[in-house]
This record gives C-alpha cells, sequence and structure tokens, in this order.
C-alpha cells in the first residue's frame, strides 16, 4: 500500500452533538497519513469549541470557519485546502469505518486498471447507537455505476452517499458542488464525474455509517425548490439529447407518482373503516350531533395517546 496523504473533509453546521463522533472515526483509521479538514459554516452551537479541542490534541486536524453559506460552499473552500493525494468526504453526523481509508488505498493499488480512480463502498444506518445498524435505504452494486444510470435512476433505484466514495484529488481540480443547491449537491458531482468516463472499483462492503438524522436539512425543508435548480443545472452541462431524455424521466416518474397515490386514495375510501366512517358522520349530522362530535372527538384522542 502506498503511503500517500489523505485528505479527509468535514463541513459541520450546528451539529456539535454528532462532531466528536465523525471525528472519532477520522482519528481511529488503521491508514494514519492523513488530515482532517474541518469547516464550520458558521455554526452558533459548540461546533467550533469542539473543533478546536480536536485541532489541539492532534495536529492532523485542521479548522476553518467561514460565514453561514450552506454545504455546497462549505466543502468547496475545504477543497482549496487540501493537501491529500486522495479525498474521503464525511458529513459531521455521519462515521467511519476504521478502515475505510486503509480498504479503499489497497483498492486502488490493487487494481489491474489506471483509469479506476474512485471507490465506492457500500453503507448502513444507523440513528442513536451507531455499533447498531441497520440495512441502508438502497442496495449499491457495480452494475449501477454508470453514468447513464447516475443521471437518470438517482433517487429512484438508488443514490449515493458522498461518504461511501473515495476519490483521486485531481478529480476536482475543476469539480466543484454547486453552491446555489443545499440539496442534490452531490448528485450533481456525482454526474460530473461519471461524465469523465472513469471507471470504478467498488468494494462491497459496509465502510460508510449515514445517520438517520431527523434534524437534518433534508428533513426538516422541503427539496421542491432545490430539485428544480438542480434540474436547470444540469440543462447547463448535459447535451439537448440527455436533458431531453432527463425531462422525460422525471416527467413520468411526477405523473407514476401521482397514479399511485390516486390508487392508494381510491383504497382508503373504499375500505371499511372509511365507509362506516361515513355512515357514523351521517347519523351524528342526521341527529345534529356532528358539531358536537367534533369538539369532544380531539378530546378522547388526548386521552388515548396518554395511555
Amino acid at each position: 500500500m502506498n503511503n500517500l496523504l489523505v485528505s479527509v473533509i468535514i463541513p459541520c453546521y450546528n451539529q456539535g452533538l454528532f462532531l466528536n463522533n465523525a471525528l472519532q472515526s477520522v482519528l481511529d483509521q488503521t491508514y494514519t497519513n492523513w488530515e482532517c479538514i474541518i469547516v464550520n459554516d458558521g455554526s452558533i452551537d459548540d461546533s467550533e469549541n469542539i473543533a478546536k479541542n480536536w485541532v489541539a490534541k492532534d495536529a492532523r486536524f485542521r479548522y476553518f470557519y467561514k460565514p453561514n453559506s450552506g454545504v455546497s460552499a462549505t466543502r468547496n473552500l475545504a477543497l482549496d485546502k487540501v493537501k491529500g493525494h486522495y479525498i474521503q468526504f464525511l458529513d459531521a453526523d455521519d462515521i467511519l469505518d476504521k478502515r475505510k481509508l486503509e480498504l479503499s488505498l489497497n483498492a486502488l493499488d490493487a487494481s489491474q486498471s489506471e483509469n479506476q480512480q474512485i471507490v465506492i463502498s457500500n453503507f448502513r444506518m444507523f440513528s442513536g447507537n451507531a455499533n447498531v445498524t441497520s440495512e441502508p435505504y438502497c442496495i449499491l452494486n457495480k452494475e449501477l455505476f454508470t453514468y447513464q444510470n447516475l443521471l437518470y435512476k438517482w433517487n429512484e433505484s438508488f443514490s449515493i452517499p458522498i461518504h461511501c466514495g473515495f476519490f483521486e484529488t485531481f478529480l476536482f481540480r475543476t469539480i466543484r458542488f454547486p453552491e446555489n443547491l443545499t440539496a442534490q449537491e452531490d448528485w450533481m458531482v456525482w454526474v460530473k464525474l461519471f461524465r469523465l468516463n472513469i471507471e470504478v472499483f467498488f468494494l462491497d462492503k459496509p465502510l460508510a455509517f449515514y445517520r438517520q438524522n431527523l434534524s437534518g436539512r433534508t428533513k426538516t425543508k422541503s427539496l421542491l425548490e432545490d430539485q428544480i435548480r438542480a434540474y436547470e443545472y444540469l440543462k447547463e452541462i448535459l447535451d439537448e439529447k440527455e436533458f431531453h431524455r432527463l425531462s422525460i424521466v422525471l416527467i413520468t416518474r411526477y405523473y407514476r407518482a401521482q397514479e399511485e397515490f390516486k390508487s392508494r386514495l381510491r383504497n382508503i375510501k373504499m375500505s371499511q373503516p372509511y365507509q362506516t366512517g361515513l355512515i357514523v358522520k351521517k347519523v351524528l349530522k342526521a341527529f345534529g350531533l356532528l358539531k358536537i362530535s367534533k369538539k369532544i372527538f380531539p378530546f378522547f384522542l388526548k386521552f388515548k395517546t396518554k395511555n
């Protein structure tokens, strides 16, 4: 295995609650020639103090602060600071298996192709305890990693958490995360990378761990605006034929989802509990009790919740 420097990039925005775990997973790496670039995106929690404590503990940790401007700008600032030959991304609420860097480097060393510049590992999910994991939200396999699949099947068949990847740094000489997006930004980067016609080594081991964080940015805000921006962004980098096909794929996906929703709604309305509820409503209305029942019903719901 070579001994080239690996740059781990960690953007952080108000994730002090999880930051220690993320940084500990970097410190625990079996491959030790790394630097860890922590970029604080204007956090108002204790992220800065936590990061500075790690810098004081180990000089391989490097800390930078910037006013809040989003995860893409934060990662881009880190990309301008890297010194390593390889890059490993890690969000502040996720963690890495201690062998992630070592096994990724081994995979590149063992590769028979000079065109393999990315290693993608599998992943697992966790919530509170990182030692208790669950199946991932999608199953990754080698056949998925083509430009066509990345472009037309993303978010339907699969998506790739950014910390599953391990990249040669030179790939990011011209590629940056789009700073007008707060979601889907990693998709844009994957598309750009795969347009370079590179080969991927798939490491079918769960070496990245994805936190199910209910307060995360993708759980607390609508993604519609970012999805539209991503679509507009892709128009600038795709040729006319690719963009036309993508438009058809997304429109078809939207209408399919609408039909599935209508089908579920019809099934609910035809179900026995729903029909029984309609009969009860009519009876209450006939006896002039509907308004009273609407006032009493919330009380019974509260009572049921307490029990």
